[in-house]
């Protein structure tokens, strides 16, 4: 442990809360979309930063769900969107 983990978090931790304020706006489904994509990979990386701050290995246990969870939801989005292309 390099003492850098939890600035690294919270650093993370303020460029999501950016692109919260930046979904608020009101921007596209695909912008949303990739916001929320965002979310979920910064999400993990500060997960995993905790984790070897001290956290355990159940945080690491939580950001592997979390970035199945993200894959997934990026997989189902890009379905439907091709889905009301074809249409």
């Amino acid at each position: 442990m390099t003492g850098l983990e939890l600035p690294l978090a919270l650093f993370l931790l303020i460029n999501l809360c950016v692109a919260v304020l930046a979904a608020a706006r009101g921007l596209t489904a695909g912008d949303r979309m990739l916001i929320a994509l965002l979310f979920g990979s910064t999400g993990v990386g500060v997960l995993v930063l905790l984790a070897y701050g001290g956290g355990g290995t159940m945080l690491l246990d939580v950001a592997l769900t979390l970035a199945l969870l993200a894959a997934i939801t990026g997989i189902a989005f890009a379905q439907r969107a091709w889905r009301s292309l074809d249409d």
